[in-house]
């Protein structure tokens, strides 16, 4: 179930998202160590947000991951950057792949957005699985894209267009 994040979610958030496994693969404005402090800052940045665009996974009431878009601007106004995590107790399940494939529907239906995509870090090949099995079509790989953890990485780029 996706949803959006309450305060009693800081405390479930925190201890799935503090795990580096995780952080390696995300951005690094995703912190790590993460804290519930962490946790409740992120509650409270997303509680106003309109159009929401931030998510968080619910497994039988935990709050056990999230998806989040980045909305272009400009005239890239009509495509939106989607990113996600989940806890590891949770993988391998078809969970990620079931919230990637529910808010991009949201994205291109409900939101207009002709295009959403991802650059996962290449070699992180679980989550370019994840997003292909969402209905993402990898468009190609950006070279020495990234850094993180000390490491240039290149970055592969996924899709989903409206039709």
């Amino acid at each position: 179930m996706l949803r959006a994040p309450t305060d009693a979610d800081a405390t479930s958030i925190a201890e799935n998202a503090n795990d580096r496994d995780i952080w390696i693969n995300l951005r690094d404005l995703f912190p790590h160590p993460y804290s519930i402090d962490d946790a409740r800052a992120f509650i409270r940045r997303v509680a106003v947000q309109d159009p929401r665009i931030n998510f968080t996974i619910d497994v039988d009431g935990k709050a056990c991951g999230g998806v989040g878009m980045r909305l272009g601007e400009d005239i890239e106004r009509v495509s939106a950057e989607i990113g996600y995590w989940l806890g590891k107790a949770y993988w391998n399940r078809g969970i990620a792949t079931a919230a990637l494939r529910a808010v991009t529907e949201y994205a291109l239906a409900d939101l207009g957005l002709s295009r959403v995509f991802a650059l996962p870090i290449a070699w992180n090949p679980a989550s370019h699985r994840v997003l292909e099995k969402a209905g993402y079509r990898r468009e190609g790989t950006l070279r020495k894209a990234c850094i993180k953890d000390g490491k240039i990485a290149d970055m592969i780029v996924y899709a989903r267009v409206r039709d």
